[in-house]
């Protein structure tokens, strides 16, 4: 059984840093044990990640859609997972990003140059990485060679982006980065009233760190940013949480359930997002009154 990483809201950025470099050591040096077998979650979305970070597959009948692409050195992996659920990676048609970091954009770069899909960024993510391409974090990735993503369209708050019959509506949800965004979506191929989807793009407190923030010239204002980005979404309907990494909504218990034999489908909670905002926000104010 691996280990993945966890955040613990009490320790100091010097050993939150350490604790993530050592998880993130034993994921690059053996990345088929964070393999997780391909699944539908629910209609025509699949998950298509590992352990360690969250990729959705949208098959909307006019092509594929991932949301996110995870990290470069588990390319084999996403392949393997698509290819395990019929599909081709080079039916790739699109790929949506939650926000600019090295873990959710790694694979893009080749899979746009092996299917020509679009890449899809927030506005201020493209325009941050452009102006200090260190906030991608690429000082983490294992690979030296590993870029930027290449940013074919950029989208803003309120947008709502269409991917063949698919709608995506994005909220802005700044904090984690400047250019966090929110999808919501109703699930293609899912009852004459469709199950609705939320993913929240960004939850984890190593970019806001006060030492973070200083190392990389950001303003303290991410942190308050975060607490009303939880707060505007907080109402919204949402039948299935989906998460950018598989603790945030407990995707692999969630898929040892459905194994099991369990009734219903154990990612249908029409609870669990509220829940959700309310359980980050109350974490995330923990953390403040420890990182002074």
């Amino acid at each position: 059984m691996v280990k993945v990483h966890s955040e613990s809201y009490e320790k100091s950025f010097e050993q939150f840093e350490r604790d993530f470099i050592r998880e993130h050591d034993a994921f690059y040096r053996n990345p088929a044990a964070y393999w997780l077998e391909p699944f539908r979650i629910a209609g025509d979305l699949y998950y298509v990640g590992d352990k360690m970070v969250c990729v959705h597959l949208i098959d909307t009948g006019e092509g594929l859609l991932l949301i996110d692409s995870g990290y470069q050195h588990t390319i084999h992996l996403l392949f393997q997972s698509i290819w395990e659920l019929g599909f081709s990676p080079k039916n790739i048609r699109w790929i949506l990003h939650t926000h600019g970091h090295f873990d959710h954009f790694g694979a893009t770069n080749e899979l746009r140059a092996l299917s020509g899909a679009k890449s899809y960024l927030s506005e201020t993510d493209a325009r941050l990485l452009e102006q200090d391409p260190r906030l991608g974090l690429l000082c983490y990735n294992p690979n030296p060679y590993a870029r930027l993503p290449e940013v074919d369209e950029t989208f803003r708050d309120g947008d709502v982006l269409s991917f063949g019959g698919l709608r995506i509506r994005c909220i802005a949800t700044p904090g984690h980065t400047p250019g966090v965004m929110t999808f919501l979506f109703d699930i293609p191929g899912t009852r004459s009233v469709p199950l609705r989807a939320g993913l929240f793009g960004g939850t984890g407190v190593l970019t806001m760190y006060r030492a973070f923030l200083k190392r990389y010239g950001q303003p303290e204002s991410c942190r308050q940013d975060f607490l009303r980005s939880l707060e505007k979404v907080k109402e919204e309907r949402v039948d299935i949480v989906l998460g950018n990494h598989p603790g945030q909504n407990h995707t692999v218990e969630k898929r040892i359930r459905a194994l099991s034999g369990e009734t219903g489908n154990p990612f249908v909670v029409s609870a669990e997002w509220k829940r959700f905002v309310v359980e980050n926000r109350r974490n995330f104010q923990r953390f403040l009154s420890h990182d002074q």
